[in-house]
C-alpha cells in the first residue's frame, strides 16, 4: 500500500460474528482500534482510515514492548550471584550465560541490515551461541547490551512505509511487520526462562517481579483505586522500574 493511501474496510458480519471474531465492537456504527495520544480511536463502519496512523502506534508500541523485556531480563539477571549465571539444571539445558549468548548473536543476525539482507547471515555460528564459554559478568551484559542495541538501531531506523515491505529470514519472506512479531515472540519467550532459572538459583532471596504470591487482591484494590486512565499497558512498567508484570 503506497504512503498515504486510505482504504475502506468492509463488515459482513454481524454484531455477534464481530465479538466471536474478536473484534471489539462499541455499537452497530463503530470500530474501537486502540489508542493515539491518549484518546481512544474510533472509526466508523463506512469511514475511510488512515493506515498511516495504525502503523505508527503499531511502531510505538513494538519499542515499548521490546524494551519492557530487556528491563525484565536485566532486573533478574541482576539478583543472581556471579557464579550462578553459569550454572545448568543438567548438561542439556542452558543457562543463563548460555541463553544471552543466543539472544544476542540472533539479535546481530536478524538486525543487521534488517531490510536487505536474510535474517540468518552466513557469517552466524548458531550452535557456538549454545557453547559454554563466557567467563565473566561483564562478559555476559557486552553481548547482551550488543545485541539489544543492534535490534534497537534497527527498530527506531524502520518508518510506516516499511512495514509491508518482506524480508527474509532462511529464505522465507515475512513482511516486516511479520518479522518483527516472530522476534517479539521469540526473545520473551527466553527471557522467561532467565527469569525462570534466576529464581530458583536465588531461592529465598527471589524478589519477585511479578505480583508476589498472596498480593493479588491488595495488588488490584490499589489499581482500582485510582481513576479509569488509558495508556500503552508497558508505560508504567518502563516509568516506574519497581512496577509489577
Amino acid at each position: 500500500m503506497q504512503n498515504g493511501m486510505l482504504f475502506k474496510i468492509k463488515f459482513q458480519c454481524n454484531l455477534s460474528q464481530s465479538t466471536q471474531r474478536g473484534i471489539p465492537i462499541q455499537s452497530t456504527q463503530r470500530v474501537y482500534f486502540g489508542m493515539r495520544n491518549q484518546q481512544r480511536v474510533f472509526y466508523n463502519f463506512n469511514q475511510q482510515l488512515n493506515y498511516a496512523d495504525m502503523k505508527t502506534d503499531y511502531l510505538n508500541s513494538i519499542k515499548k514492548q521490546f524494551e519492557m523485556y530487556k528491563i525484565l531480563g536485566e532486573k533478574a539477571m541482576a539478583q543472581v550471584p556471579d557464579d550462578k549465571l553459569f550454572w545448568q539444571y543438567n548438561d542439556d539445558s542452558n543457562s543463563i550465560a548460555t541463553l544471552v549468548k543466543h539472544i544476542s548473536g540472533n539479535m546481530l543476525s536478524r538486525w543487521t541490515d534488517f531490510l536487505t539482507t536474510d535474517g540468518e547471515k552466513e557469517w552466524r555460528n548458531r550452535e557456538a551461541e549454545f557453547d559454554s564459554d563466557i567467563k565473566s559478568r561483564d562478559a555476559l551484559m557486552a553481548l547482551w547490551n550488543e545485541g539489544w542495541a543492534c535490534l534497537f538501531t534497527a527498530v527506531d531506523q524502520l518508518t510506516e512505509e516499511d512495514l509491508e515491505r518482506i524480508v527474509y529470514i532462511r529464505n522465507m519472506g515475512h513482511t516486516v511487520t511479520e518479522a518483527i512479531n516472530r522476534q517479539l515472540t521469540h526473545y520473551p519467550y527466553h527471557v522467561g526462562q532467565i527469569v525462570f532459572i534466576a529464581k530458583m538459583t536465588c531461592g529465598n532471596n527471589w524478589a519477585s517481579l511479578s505480583i508476589p504470591r498472596g498480593d493479588s487482591q491488595k495488588y488490584n484494590e490499589e489499581k482500582f483505586a485510582k481513576p479509569k486512565h488509558q495508556e500503552h499497558f508497558a508505560d508504567e512498567y518502563l516509568r516506574d522500574k519497581d512496577s509489577k508484570i
